[in-house]
């Protein structure tokens, strides 16, 4: 039986990786939990973030998977580490990916970073890139409205471009070559975003650089899917199912098999 490749996230914004994933690797069997019922993760404690992670983290080991894969930047940064301890099997986060691209396509060392309160106020992508180059000059900005217009579908709307311009506003005045996306949910509305950052900055997605050392790390372990079976993806969600299944149709193009999964909720204090 094909192993998984287990991805979770505070919402739909793993499907950002999970359609790079498909594109890149699409031999390989994807099993996706977003925890929409408790989105958005961003103004949660890292301790609370770090617990929702571990419950989800259980509920995936299950099915055995080969790898998991944090597809949230706020669990990345709250729990990346102690969930690695927990298992032992290939564990990744969407934060080295992403500084490492962010490294790579600068030219002036001036990079901007954008995400939810939580992964901001955490400093890890800060903490990244000075690991990599401690000569950057980095300007990071918590966005808090833009994960949860993802969650509700409404980024294909006219208020979009609007909520993007106001989040902007102030990181749009320095003199970055890169931003980035801080955040997996942002690739939605990377096109309000490229409109209101200008062309001559160069958007960096955490997504697509997770798929891509996905791919490096199976193949280091030889343990990419071989053979030519079609594999049968599996979602779960905590939220409601028809909101999620509406916004994979329109991202992943194609209808999914999605199961909701009904756990206690609680609330950001």
């Amino acid at each position: 039986m094909q192993q998984a490749i287990a991805i979770l996230d505070s919402g739909v914004g793993g499907l950002t990786v999970v359609k790079e994933v498909m594109r890149q690797l699409p031999r390989e069997k994807i099993i996706y939990f977003g925890d929409t019922a408790r989105a958005p993760y961003g103004p949660r404690t890292p301790k609370e973030v770090s617990s929702f992670t571990e419950q989800i983290v259980d509920f995936l080991i299950q099915f055995d998977p080969k790898m998991i894969v944090i597809a949230c930047n706020t669990a990345t940064a709250a729990a990346l580490e102690y969930i690695k301890g927990k298992v032992n099997i290939p564990v990744i986060g969407v934060i080295h990916p992403g500084a490492r691209a962010a490294i790579s396509a600068t030219k002036t060392g001036q990079i901007g970073v954008i995400g939810t309160i939580g992964t901001i106020r955490s400093g890890a992508y800060i903490a990244a890139l000075k690991e990599l180059n401690p000569g950057v000059e980095i300007v990071s900005k918590a966005c808090p409205t833009l994960a949860p217009l993802v969650e509700q579908g409404r980024y294909d709307t006219p208020e979009a471009l609007g909520l993007v311009r106001d989040s902007l506003t102030e990181i749009r005045h320095y003199s970055l070559d890169c931003l980035i996306l801080g955040c997996t949910h942002y690739p939605f509305l990377k096109q309000e975003i490229k409109q209101v950052m200008g062309p001559s900055v160069k958007l960096i997605s955490s997504a697509d650089e997770t798929a891509r050392e996905i791919s490096t790390i199976l193949y280091q372990k030889d343990s990419l899917a071989k053979g030519n079976e079609i594999p049968i993806h599996q979602f779960f969600c905590s939220g409601d199912p028809e909101i999620f299944r509406k916004i994979a149709l329109q991202w992943l193009g194609e209808q999914i098999e999605l199961t909701p999964i009904v756990w206690q909720v609680s609330n950001p204090s």
